[in-house]
């Protein structure tokens, strides 16, 4: 396959490919025991979207499994830039993915002598149009989030299968997604999403104490939506009880961008549709991001 004046491609290790011609080894240890970190990062108007958050929040993540880029941050955003101007696309979503590298079998990190960097631009598209004007039903996930003493959430590695069981348990009720408690009880996260309730006009949102990822988008939320709308955004622990008696639930996410959701385990939120709140919040993020997508 040949590329395309706009369509997907792939930077890996410092090619830019078709998506069928990109290849790693099966000897890589992202592959082997999900040993990396990624990013998905939204391109507007062919602007890298928060590109500087996203990069912070990978470099943090690598630092924290004890795994050196083979790259420097400079030369990597020079390659997300090349990689989504290759595509054609001006609306993108970009895939930013570091392994461990190729090394032999064992879970030895010390045994792959360099990380693998690969770039993937393409579109998406998570969840069905008319679930943003009508809002997404949701289910409340029997299986709990892992620990952070066991694996920290914040660290956003190649290893979700915490969260794809819980997705799982979605799938099998014919839903999109699952809210997920931590061991306490306590409301931490959907399997992919980030969220968020409102009460009275006011938002909150669990902390990352709950056992949550520090969502690029959550955190967007909280200091340029809500502020812009004059609002405020609470970060405190909450039980079920709390987002099942909300006015209105919505979701974030960098793929999902801001979504309402209609009902929790088949219980009614609010007045069953994307409440106002939220309708504010979703015009104003893709006014900002249509108008100017700060890369910072």
């Amino acid at each position: 396959m040949t590329l395309t004046a706009t369509g997907p491609v792939v930077w890996i290790d410092g090619r830019i490919v078709a998506p069928d011609e990109a290849m790693v080894s099966v000897y890589d240890h992202g592959l082997l025991y999900g040993d990396g970190i990624f990013e998905g990062i939204r391109v507007y108007g062919g602007r890298i979207f928060k590109m500087k958050s996203h990069l912070d929040r990978l470099w943090a993540g690598c630092e924290a499994i004890r795994l050196t880029p083979a790259v420097s941050r400079v030369e990597l955003e020079r390659a997300l830039r090349e990689a989504v101007a290759a595509s054609g696309l001006r609306d993108a979503y970009i895939r930013l993915v570091i392994t461990r590298g190729k090394g032999s079998l064992g879970l030895s990190p010390n045994h792959c002598p360099r990380a693998g960097t690969i770039v993937i631009v393409d579109r998406i598209h998570l969840y069905p149009p008319e679930m943003y004007a009508q809002g997404m039903p949701i289910i409340v996930a029997k299986r709990p989030r892992i620990p952070a003493a066991c694996l920290d959430p914040a660290i956003k590695s190649l290893n979700y299968l915490n969260n794809i069981l819980a997705k799982v348990e979605a799938i099998d009720a014919g839903v999109h997604e699952a809210i997920m408690l931590n061991v306490e009880g306590f409301v931490s996260e959907c399997t992919g999403d980030n969220i968020f309730t409102v009460k009275g006009g006011q938002i909150a949102t669990p902390p990352v104490t709950a056992g949550i990822l520090r969502g690029v988008t959550r955190r967007f939320v909280i200091d340029t939506l809500a502020p812009a709308l004059g609002l405020k955004v609470a970060e405190r622990p909450m039980r079920l009880e709390e987002v099942l008696a909300a006015d209105e639930v919505f979701l974030t996410g960098t793929a999902a961008e801001v979504i309402g959701v209609s009902s929790i385990d088949g219980r009614r939120i609010g007045s069953g549709s994307v409440g106002p709140v939220t309708q504010r919040l979703e015009a104003e993020f893709h006014r900002i991001v249509r108008m100017e997508a700060p890369e910072d």
